[in-house]
């Protein structure tokens, strides 16, 4: 069902995923109507083509149609949110972010703040940590009146933390708003973005869910929909509406041409994992959940260490406080025990976290790990820090 090298231990899901053959041969179905009559394809199939897989995904997620728009990555749904909300923020304005937050994403936060003279106010998060409170806790005290945006991830792809999002909207919305990074969301915990009552919730489709690389998604809660806008403005801006169409969703599905077939193939996706186990969605997240919760058991037993979290707070992937770490950081900004893994048939992540030489261990867990990789990653993994 996969394509994955034999000679490598894919312990690195978290990052890019991995898409089944099945996956790889419908999105080269769309390739192959697209190439076989290019303007025909754009012009008469696409819009019905992707509305379709709008609805199977929407559906997926629990969302509706209506605020739910493809985007290629979370990275793009976060800076497509964030750069529409610049009109709102004067000087001393404040956007709220946790220090467990993706780089990426708290660079487009300092990017914006900087071009408004807002503030950005970065709650600093314990790990280890005991529980969730501490989480909603912490995130909520940091909001005061001058508090524009929250973003908070669902799970954090630095230290692989499931976060309290449920808690921490109860508490906000609709009075703040709050921006939920979804990157690891999707088929990693079960979803219902309808009753969530985020804002805005941007979640990546090629990681968990196994869809082609460049399949994500922006959903935006109705009352938002009018003031959201991709960071690429093109044809829908002046495209004429016909019957029930939607501007936003004219924004966002043409932003130029670029290969959209990773999100036609993304039900696919849905159908193909789903369809791996008996019992569907449910025993994926469930059997997903339980390989990382042994990963994490094996990696902290050979390092002499205790869990640092709570099983909870584990969804597929762990993360796992290493030694501190020798040499410099290279421009991948990664470990060099990075590479050292690597070379030895380990894709996994090692990273400076909160800053270097301190370092963290990140392993996922998808259907096609087995207990024995993360065994042989302990072993290793400890002849290269003892």
């Amino acid at each position: 069902m996969w394509s994955l090298s034999p000679d490598i231990h894919h312990l690195n899901h978290g990052s890019f995923g991995a898409v089944p053959i099945p996956v790889q041969e419908a999105r080269a179905e769309w390739l192959q109507r697209w190439e076989s009559a290019t303007s025909r394809f754009i012009f008469e199939e696409f819009a019905e083509a992707v509305e379709v897989a709008r609805s199977e995904v929407a559906s997926f997620v629990g969302a509706s149609k209506d605020g739910f728009a493809f985007v290629r990555n979370a990275s793009t749904g976060v800076a497509s949110v964030v750069r529409s909300i610049e009109p709102w923020l004067k000087p001393g304005d404040e956007v709220v972010v946790t220090s467990h937050g993706y780089n990426a994403v708290r660079q487009t936060v300092e990017f914006t703040a900087a071009r408004t003279g807002a503030r950005v106010v970065a709650v600093d998060l314990p790990f280890p940590i005991e529980s969730p409170a501490q989480v909603t806790e912490a995130v909520v005290a940091a909001v005061g009146p001058r508090t524009r945006l929250v973003v908070v991830d669902h799970i954090s792809s630095p230290t692989g933390l499931v976060f309290p999002i449920h808690e921490i909207l109860g508490q906000l919305e609709p009075e703040v708003p709050v921006l939920v990074d979804g990157a690891h969301g999707p088929g990693q915990v079960p979803l219902d973005l309808d009753a969530l009552g985020a804002s805005w919730y941007t979640g990546n489709l090629h990681k968990w869910v196994c869809a082609p690389k460049g399949a994500a998604f922006l959903w935006t809660r109705a009352d938002r929909i009018d003031h959201t806008f991709p960071v690429v403005i093109s044809h829908g801006w002046n495209t004429p509406m016909v019957g029930g169409e939607s501007r936003y969703h004219a924004l966002f599905d043409w932003l130029g041409t670029d290969d959209m077939t990773p999100w036609l193939a993304a039900p696919a996706a849905i159908r193909c994992v789903g369809a791996m186990v008996p019992g569907g969605w449910p025993e994926v997240m469930r059997r997903n959940h339980e390989m990382a919760l042994s990963a994490r058991s094996v990696l902290c037993e050979a390092l002499g260490i205790s869990p640092p979290a709570p099983e909870a707070m584990v969804g597929s992937m762990a993360a796992i406080p290493l030694p501190e770490g020798k040499g410099e950081v290279g421009r991948d900004l990664l470990s060099p025990l990075n590479g050292q893994l690597l070379a030895a048939g380990f894709e996994t992540l090692v990273y400076p976290w909160p800053e270097w030489p301190s370092q963290l261990l990140r392993v996922s867990a998808h259907l096609y790990n087995t207990l024995d990789e993360y065994e042989k990653l302990a072993s290793t993994i400890s002849e290269l820090v003892g």
